[in-house]
């Protein structure tokens, strides 16, 4: 960077930081006139009281005002109360929103403010390595062929907000985003804040609870929201900004980068644990992602009527653009739509028998006519068509800026938007295999055979080209709802082309009979084949979901069994010797702890990396990464680089959940910048496995250390969570867990089964109720004993760690989400939860535990990170957190106030629905105000 680009970055960077302010104030402002308009000044007065006590404890604790400040809580009425934590909860929807804006206006400002320079993070500073470091263009396409990130929108239960409210939150940020306009007159302005205190008002008055639990299609029709609001116009941004970047470094090739970043989704397709979802719900799902797509196209070609006004009149165009028109109108009869007058503008008769393709295309009694595109690739033909058509007249401008783009977009989202994922658990399998095989006299109880015996019958099994199963044979519903799944799959391919599903994930997968039991089923359908030649056709892939600390080391024995039974291994090669795997962040945290699932997952990566390659398969690695810290939660581009460099080669699949949709990808300009940073990362990662020698240099013992950390982490971490015969009872008693799953945010139940069993409590729960009581337990405990256990007081081995927070990315990965954690974290606030609990032995003992730890742990981390507090290496989080805690800090004491009156209510077998709904209300704030659910 240039020293004149340094010093005016330096310079815009205060005055943005201002501009959030300035905009935090606003919005804060608003929300007091709307709360006056409609509780009178006594309920400003009231919030504005608790606020400034709050924010005074947070300055500096004093024991008087703390009294003060519970006493004024705990005193309100109902009346009041409500409104209260209404008016908290509102105010971090308003400064999420003014968050959101500010990282748009950042970049925008720092492109203003540094002209020429690079920002970092962007795809030209990748671009920009890449050509500095001497990698030709081969090299270049060379990683290009070989990077590819699939982001992965799933319905777990961990999106709080309404979809109505999103929508005002939408209409905020727009008018918000509007206030910097340099050209408002003084009326326009005085306009916008007229307008914005509306959305506040109808903010204020519209119900941020749903009365009933989402249906699976209301999850689908959400997850589709984001497509037809931004990613249909975003992602084809980020490959026409990567192209940009290759011409200007690399102008001696013209370039068109292959596919390498796409969306997929498991909404619909996901029935681990959801008896929602059953195929017919996985049929319409795909419906409504082609019906979405159909209507995008459709809507583009629509413009371009307006657009594509070019006349033989003035110019020429080839003969095959007019040989197309005269084949359409003998095979397509224009019925949705008038045939253009105008003979002579040849592009608007072309569209609009484009326009009436696309509208037949959901007509079965037309498939394998012309009188419907057929499939993606045709409806791609006609646009390139079109693009040869306007280059021909050197109409390039229009091609270049209108029609690359709809091919770009029609190679991305096909005819069927995203390729859904099917899933589930490993049990409903076997259970259902056992009665198929049972019914044909070939095993009388094959739930009790050995693993080795399963495998060798299912390998028998799957060379058999006979059928298994009958349609003369009655099954019990689970068992016909099993084979019903893999029917859907088939047909949907048929329907919606082989990419619409290819993927079959198993939760819990335990053994290479998981897998083989899923592709037996395939070969039932028609999705997995052996022809009489031996070739192999394979359409759909078993993909297995490591999710314990066990599997994670049996992962890469039961992968090396499958690679060794010869036709699994025709089926890989059949799709391209790629196998995906998944590996689950949720459970194996819950598992073994935050440290110990970090280390063990790197683990399993390299070692799995190296079975595939022992056997010439590259893998695909799956990262089912939540939102929240404690579920593997981080930035999108921080969660590629987290991997060993060698183990992204056949591509990187990662869950996008819940809170982390609306917060990345509900505004067109966070969503760019959020998969460029993806884009760079990906580069970033490519670079580094194709040139080792660029990696910083790491210490051999490094990993020997890491290793006997998480040993100790984990055994801290299970004396506690699975050892400790009280802490069930710590953990029910002092969250909100039961109350979080009368919050209907999704369609999926809390528990796979009905049991309190703390292993059938699904990790999405876990974790929301250790947040909402801002504990935040499951993302850093056990560390600094783990971190104290290897130090022993000796100064060289702290330096070290402190060696090893600078050198080893892992290492430094880790210690940085500790940090996060720990800033989130409030055991003084957590303390006023552990008062719910009724055992005070219990309750004083466990709490001291967590006490204690939390206390080493933060010790531990700023003697690692040489820093004075927590959060200095991102002061811009830091200050964030430091803002919002004396708004969260209110929400949280009411919270425990109303949990307290429920819980006795409940015990005397009474209920209160609107005490209830107030400690919903809680949740939803505190889950706003620190910015993370499940």
């Amino acid at each position: 960077m240039s020293e004149q680009a340094a010093t005016a970055q330096a310079t815009a960077r205060p005055q943005s930081n201002n501009l959030l302010r300035r905009d935090v104030r606003f919005m804060g402002n608003l929300l007091g006139e709307v709360l006056v308009h409609q509780g009178g000044d006594e309920l400003l007065e009231v919030v504005e009281r608790i606020r400034e006590m709050s924010k005074a404890l947070r300055a500096e604790f004093v024991n008087e005002l703390y009294e003060e400040f519970k006493k004024t809580i705990t005193t309100l009425g109902p009346e009041i109360r409500h409104q209260v934590i209404r008016a908290f909860a509102v105010y971090f929807q308003l400064v999420n929103i003014a968050e959101q804006n500010h990282r748009i206006r950042r970049k925008r400002d720092y492109e203003r403010s540094v002209g020429e320079s690079v920002q970092p993070g962007s795809i030209e500073a990748a671009v920009q390595v890449l050509h500095e470091r001497g990698i030709g263009v081969d090299g270049v396409k060379s990683m290009l062929d070989g990077i590819s990130l699939e982001l992965v929108m799933t319905a777990h239960p961990t999106e709080a907000t309404r979809r109505v409210v999103q929508d005002i939150h939408k209409r905020i940020a727009l008018g918000l985003m509007e206030l910097d306009n340099p050209t408002l007159t003084h009326r326009e302005r005085e306009k916008l804040r007229a307008g914005l205190l509306n959305d506040v008002q109808i903010l204020w008055q519209t119900d941020e609870l749903r009365d009933r639990k989402p249906t699976v299609i209301d999850e689908v029709r959400n997850g589709l929201y984001y497509f037809d609001e931004t990613l249909f116009e975003v992602l084809p941004n980020v490959y026409e900004e990567l192209e940009r970047c290759l011409h200007k470094y690399y102008p001696q090739e013209q370039w068109h980068v292959p596919t390498y970043l796409k969306f997929g989704s498991w909404i619909g397709g996901d029935r681990d644990g959801n008896p929602s979802v059953k195929a017919k719900v996985t049929w319409e799902t795909l419906t409504l992602h082609k019906q979405l797509a159909l209507s995008k196209y459709q809507t583009v070609l629509k413009e371009w009527m307006d657009i594509l006004s070019f006349s033989t009149n003035i110019i020429d165009v080839p003969s095959e653009l007019l040989s197309s028109i005269e084949a359409d109108e003998q095979a397509v009869e224009l019925r949705g739509i008038d045939k253009w007058r105008n003979s002579r503008e040849p592009y608007k008769v072309k569209l609009c028998y484009m326009l009436e393709k696309l509208a037949n295309t959901g007509d079965d009694a037309l498939k394998g006519t012309a009188k419907r595109y057929n499939g993606p690739e045709e409806f791609k033909q006609d646009l390139l068509l079109i693009d040869r058509s306007l280059r021909s007249h050197y109409a390039d401008y229009t091609a270049d800026s209108h029609v690359r783009k709809l091919i770009r977009q029609v190679e991305l989202f096909g005819f069927h938007m995203a390729a859904l994922d099917v899933r589930q658990h490993s049990k409903e399998h076997e259970s259902a295999m056992a009665e198929i095989l049972a019914k044909m006299n070939i095993t009388p109880d094959y739930a009790s055979l050995s693993e080795e015996e399963k495998i060798e019958l299912l390998d028998r099994l799957l060379n058999d080209p006979r059928p298994l199963t009958s349609s003369h044979l009655d099954y019990t519903e689970s068992t016909r709802e099993c084979l019903d799944v893999y029917q859907t799959i088939y047909r949907a391919q048929q329907e919606f082309g082989e990419s619409c599903i290819s993927s079959y994930l198993i939760s819990m997968t335990q053994g290479a009979s998981d897998m083989l039991e899923v592709m037996v089923f395939a070969k039932e359908v028609g999705l997995f084949r052996q022809e009489a030649d031996g070739t192999v056709r394979c359409t759909l892939q078993s993909v297995p979901l490591f999710e314990t600390i066990d599997d994670l080391h049996a992962a890469p024995g039961i992968m090396q069994r499958l690679f060794e039974l010869p036709l699994y291994r025709k089926g890989v090669e059949a799709r391209g010797n790629l196998h995906e795997i998944m590996l689950g962040y949720s459970d194996s945290n819950k598992d073994g702890g935050v440290v110990t699932a970090n280390w063990e997952l790197r683990c399993a990566l390299i070692d799995i990396t190296e079975t595939g390659s022992r056997n010439g398969v590259k893998l695909k690695f799956f990262h089912g990464r939540g939102g929240a810290l404690g579920r593997g939660g981080m930035p999108l581009g921080r969660s590629i680089l987290a991997q060993p460099p060698h183990t992204v080669g056949g591509g990187i699949k990662i869950t996008e959940q819940g809170e982390v949709l609306s917060s990345r990808y509900s505004m067109q300009g966070i969503a760019y910048r959020s998969l460029e940073q993806a884009t760079w990362a990906l580069l970033t990662a490519a670079r580094l496995a194709s040139h080792p020698e660029q990696m910083p240099e790491q210490m051999p013992e490094w990993a020997e250390i890491a290793k006997e950390i998480s040993e100790t982490a984990q055994e801290k971490y299970q004396d506690l969570i699975f050892r400790d015969p009280d802490f069930m009872e710590f953990f029910k008693e002092s969250t909100p867990l039961s109350e979080v799953g009368e919050l209907n945010i999704g369609s999926r139940p809390s528990k796979r089964k009905n049991s309190d069993r703390f292993e059938d409590l699904r990790a999405i729960p876990w974790v929301f109720a250790w947040t909402q009581s801002r504990y935040l337990l499951p993302a850093w405990y056990a560390s600094g004993t783990a971190f104290r256990q290897y130090v022993q007081g000796d100064e060289t081995r702290l330096q070290t760690l402190r060696d090893m927070y600078k050198g080893f990315p892992f290492f430094r990965q880790l210690v940085d989400n500790l940090q996060m954690a720990m800033a989130k974290a409030d055991l003084l606030i957590a303390r006023q939860y552990a008062g719910m609990i009724k055992n005070a032995a219990v309750r004083d003992r466990i709490f001291q535990l967590v006490e204690q730890e939390y206390s080493l742990t933060l010790r531990m981390i700023l003697d690692i990170t040489g820093q004075k507090e927590i959060l200095d290496n991102v002061p811009v989080i830091q200050e964030s957190i430091r803002l919002r805690n004396p708004y969260v800090d209110p929400l949280s004491y009411l919270q425990v106030e109303l949990l307290t009156e429920l819980r006795q209510k409940r015990e005397a077998e009474e209920d209160d629905a609107e005490l209830l709904r107030e400690v919903l209300l809680t949740i939803n704030g505190i889950a706003a105000g620190l910015r993370n659910t499940g």
